[in-house]
């Protein structure tokens, strides 16, 4: 879609109905990801259930005109040689999903020493977060199960991995925690981060690597050192609980999302407030019964991180522009519960309550060069540092996205 437009949906996938379970219990889509590369999609569709899905889904996935299309998820991809659907009984619901970014050499050296019985170890990994507290490691091109972590003494809500390829896990749970896996080591558990009174929703690591940030039902929002895991600050704005929280593609930005029907844009490195993105409902209620109608499910940056979405009670996945107060578009979407972009832009994926993912349009935009010069400079530069440069104020300002 070009930006401006509404976003079309491309197709929408549905689980086969399982009929040794009670069909409206524990049927909810919490978590969807696709893999750093762009090649694989993991849908956690109820019931205990992951499905991996090869992407594109099919050969002529995006035809001209972007005419949406629908597909069965029990039908595998077809083709020759070509990777196919893969499904992982986890045995448990499963809350929380995570790819890992591809190994590093040394990483696939360990790799292959400590699990000379795994065929291929350094292709890509997915996390799975349980029901149960457990996190199994599931290997995506044979999806072989790896490893099983415990630790977790309640669900484990989110997962995210550093984005350096180092395997470091980070976790997020109702027990209120945070863990750090040293899956080089076997799993190993190397911390346990503490602080949080309530059950903890999200975590998400810096694509820089060097912070943490985690929301759970509290208002404010915790941010954490990736390097001695500690706590830097707590980010205090919001009026109730924050459920969900993303870095910019340069680690600049950091957005959190809360029932309080609000976005709160942050600069992580001195904890200010830039902007807040509200929620407005387009259609007044008929009456007051619900109060949190507008209230947030999921926020996620674009890879060139020029756009937010978000999902929200009020049946809308929005788009918004980094420099607009207002989003630039709407679709309509029933029971939303998570958002993510195709790594490579152009698509949005949709995870709900009935256990169904959708693809939606997103703007695929050309970033001018002033906004690829500031990406560049801020993935190694904090705020800090931009502010000692001896450049005009203006400039200063555009780098450290004060320029709204």
């Amino acid at each position: 879609m070009e930006a401006g437009e509404e976003p079309l949906l491309l197709a929408e996938l549905k689980p086969g109905r399982p009929h040794q379970f009670d069909w409206k219990s524990s049927c909810e889509t919490w978590s969807v990801a696709f893999s750093p590369d762009g090649s694989w999609f993991a849908w956690s569709q109820g019931h205990c259930i992951v499905k991996l899905i090869p992407w594109p889904l099919e050969e002529h996935f995006i035809p001209k005109g972007f005419e949406a299309k629908s597909r069965s998820s029990k039908n595998d991809t077809k083709g020759r040689g070509s990777p196919k659907e893969k499904t992982l009984d986890c045995g448990q619901i499963v809350w929380g999903l995570a790819f890992s970014p591809w190994p590093s050499p040394p990483s696939r050296k360990l790799w292959a020493r400590h699990h000379p019985q795994v065929p291929d170890i350094s292709c890509l990994i997915l996390a799975t977060g349980l029901n149960d507290g457990q996190i199994k490691i599931w290997e995506v091109q044979t999806g072989l199960l790896l490893l099983n972590l415990s630790g977790h003494q309640d669900v484990v809500r989110d997962l995210s991995f550093t984005p350096s390829g180092s395997l470091i896990l980070v976790s997020a749970s109702r027990d209120k925690t945070l863990r750090i896996w040293d899956l080089n080591r076997h799993g190993k558990q190397i911390q346990v981060l503490s602080g949080h009174l309530q059950w903890v929703y999200c975590c998400s690591v810096s694509p820089d690597c060097s912070m943490l940030c985690s929301a759970a039902g509290e208002k404010s929002v915790f941010l954490w050192s990736m390097r001695s895991y500690t706590l830097i600050r707590k980010l205090e704005g919001h009026q109730s609980s924050v459920v969900s929280c993303d870095f910019s593609p340069d680690s600049a930005l950091l957005v959190t999302a809360s029932y309080d029907t609000n976005v709160i844009m942050w600069d992580p490195y001195t904890g200010e407030r830039l902007r807040s993105l509200h929620h407005t409902q387009l259609d007044p209620p008929m009456d007051d019964s619900d109060v949190h109608i507008s209230s947030l499910r999921s926020v996620c940056f674009s890879p060139e991180g020029l756009y937010l979405a978000t999902v929200a009670d009020d049946r809308l996945l929005r788009i918004w522009a980094l420099e607009l107060k207002t989003p630039i578009a709407f679709a309509p979407m029933t029971n939303g519960l998570c958002c993510t972009f195709f790594p490579h832009g152009g698509v949005i994926a949709t995870g709900t309550r009935d256990g169904h993912v959708q693809f939606w349009t997103a703007p695929r935009v050309l970033s001018s060069l002033k906004h690829l010069c500031r990406k560049a400079l801020r993935s190694f530069l904090t705020t800090y540092q931009v502010l000692a440069l001896p450049i005009p104020k203006k400039m200063k300002e555009f780098l450290t996205y004060r320029t709204f």
